[in-house]
């Protein structure tokens, strides 16, 4: 998938205003998603995105990996995730969760299910409800 292509999508599903305010977004989700995944998980997933998007991951893993061994990811859960988006992308949390839903969406069309998979492995049950597959595998459970 094209960069515009992916920043539309993200503009549209998360109904924002502005191109600009859809990459700002997808941006400060991929690059927190990074750091939340396996350094080596994310430059797979760097991997397969468009240049501009692979750089803010592979940038984040870097830095993240700098901190590290360089394989392990750090812990966090939804409401640090979310904290983290919202810093990078200059809104509140509630708006970030929003943008990661429609970023998580666009990533898991993007990416070959494969690693769409291995990722949502990766997450913690709380992020990974913001998954298409992490909410297809809630809504098998049924409500709880």
């Amino acid at each position: 998938m094209r960069h515009d292509e992916m920043i539309g999508k993200v503009q549209a599903l998360a109904q924002l205003p502005d191109r600009g305010t859809a990459e700002r977004a997808a941006h400060a989700v991929v690059s927190t998603l990074s750091e939340r995944l396996p350094a080596g998980l994310a430059r797979h997933v760097a991997a397969q995105l468009p240049p501009d998007m692979a750089a803010a991951m592979r940038e984040a893993v870097d830095t993240s990996a700098g901190r590290d061994s360089g394989t392990s990811c750090e812990r966090f859960g939804l409401t640090a995730f979310a904290g983290r988006i919202a810093a990078r992308a200059g809104t509140d949390e509630d708006a970030a969760l929003r943008d990661a839903a429609a970023v998580m969406e666009v990533l898991d069309a993007a990416l070959a299910p494969e690693l769409t998979e291995r990722m949502a492995g990766a997450l913690p049950a709380d992020i990974r409800e913001l998954l298409p597959v992490g909410r297809a595998a809630q809504d098998a459970e049924g409500p709880g």
